[in-house]
C-alpha cells in the first residue's frame, strides 16, 4: 500500500471510528473507547494498550460536552452519581495496572454483547411516554451503586471499554433512572474515568519510552504488553489518530447529545437502541475478523 494510500486508510478509520464513538456518546451514553479502540487495533494495527490510551483520550472530552448538553437540560442527578463515580475511579486505577499483567488480546467480549442486549431491550421494550422506571430503595441504591461502581471502573481500567454501557444498564434498569437522566449521569461519570484511565494508560507508555529504572515486574508487565512491537506516540500517524479522534468525537458526541434533548422519549428509544444494535454487531464482526486474520 502506498504512502498515501496508508494515509487516507488512517483517515477514514479515525474518522468512522469517531463518528461511531460520538454518536454513542452522545446518545446513549457509551464509552468512546468501546467502538474506537477495537477500529484502531482491528484496521491500523495500533498496539492493543495504546489503541485503548488512544481511545480513553478521545472519551474525556466527548463524555464531558455530552454531560453539559444533559445538564443545560436537567438531565443529570449528580449527587446520586458521586458514590458510583468514587467506586469507578478508584477501581478504574487498579485495573489500568492489573491490564499490564494480562495480554491484551480480547477486547472485553462480554460487553459487546451487552452492547447488543440493551440495544434491543430499547427498541423492543422501550420505556413509555410520562412512565417512569422502577424506583429501588435507598438501601437498595447504594449497595447497588458500590457494585457496579467497582465493576465498571475495573473492567474501563483494565480493558478499557464496557464503562459506558454497564453505568447505563445500572442507572437505567436497576437504579431506576429515567433514560435522559440515566444517559446524562453515565456521561458525567464516564468523562472523569476517561480522564482517569487515560492518564493511567499514557503514564505506563511514557514510563515504557523513558527507559528509567523501574521494578521488575512493571518492566516485565510493560514488555509482555508490547508483544513483538513496542509502546508508545512514536510516529506522526499515532499522533494523528489521537487527534483526529479527539476532535471528531467531541463533535459527533455533541450533536448526538443536543438531539438526544431535543426529542421525545419514543424517539430516543428508538435512535439508542438501534444506535447501540449497530455497533455492537459491528464491533462483534470486528473480533470476528480480527480471529480470522489471525488464523489465517
Amino acid at each position: 500500500m502506498s504512502g498515501a494510500a496508508e494515509i487516507i486508510v488512517l483517515i477514514v478509520v479515525s474518522l468512522v471510528a469517531s463518528l461511531g464513538a460520538g454518536l454513542g456518546t452522545g446518545l446513549a451514553g457509551l464509552s468512546a473507547a468501546a467502538v474506537i479502540a477495537p477500529m484502531l487495533a482491528t484496521f491500523l494495527g495500533v498496539n492493543t494498550y495504546e489503541a485503548v490510551a488512544i481511545a480513553l483520550a478521545s472519551d474525556i472530552l466527548a463524555s464531558a460536552v455530552s454531560a453539559f448538553v444533559y445538564a443545560k437540560n436537567k438531565n443529570i442527578d449528580i449527587k446520586n452519581g458521586l458514590l458510583m463515580m468514587a467506586c469507578v475511579l478508584v477501581f478504574c486505577v487498579i485495573g489500568t495496572f492489573v491490564g499490564l499483567l494480562f495480554p491484551q488480546k480480547a477486547m472485553g467480549i462480554l460487553s459487546i454483547f451487552g452492547t447488543t442486549f440493551i440495544g434491543l431491550k430499547f427498541i423492543i421494550f422501550p420505556e413509555k411516554e410520562g412512565k417512569e422506571p422502577k424506583q429501588r430503595s435507598k438501601k437498595m441504591k447504594i449497595i447497588l451503586s458500590i457494585a457496579v461502581g467497582c465493576i465498571i471502573g475495573f473492567q474501563c481500567g483494565f480493558v478499557g471499554i464496557g464503562g459506558g454501557m454497564l453505568m447505563l444498564f445500572a442507572l437505567n434498569m436497576l437504579l431506576g433512572y429515567e433514560l435522559k437522566k440515566a444517559v446524562g449521569t453515565s456521561v458525567f461519570i464516564m468523562s472523569v474515568t476517561a480522564l482517569t484511565g487515560s492518564v493511567g494508560h499514557f503514564a505506563l507508555i511514557g514510563i515504557a519510552n523513558s527507559g528509567a529504572s523501574v521494578p521488575s515486574w512493571l518492566s516485565n508487565a510493560i514488555s509482555q504488553t508490547a508483544g513483538a512491537g513496542s509502546i508508545g506516540m512514536k510516529t506522526w500517524q499515532e499522533w494523528a489518530i489521537l487527534g483526529i479522534c479527539i476532535v471528531f468525537t467531541m463533535v459527533f458526541a455533541q450533536v448526538a447529545a443536543i438531539f438526544a434533548n431535543k426529542v421525545n422519549k419514543r424517539i430516543q428509544n428508538l435512535a439508542t437502541g438501534i444506535t447501540l444494535t449497530v455497533l455492537g454487531v459491528v464491533m462483534l464482526v470486528f473480533q470476528i475478523v480480527t480471529f480470522l486474520a489471525a488464523k489465517g
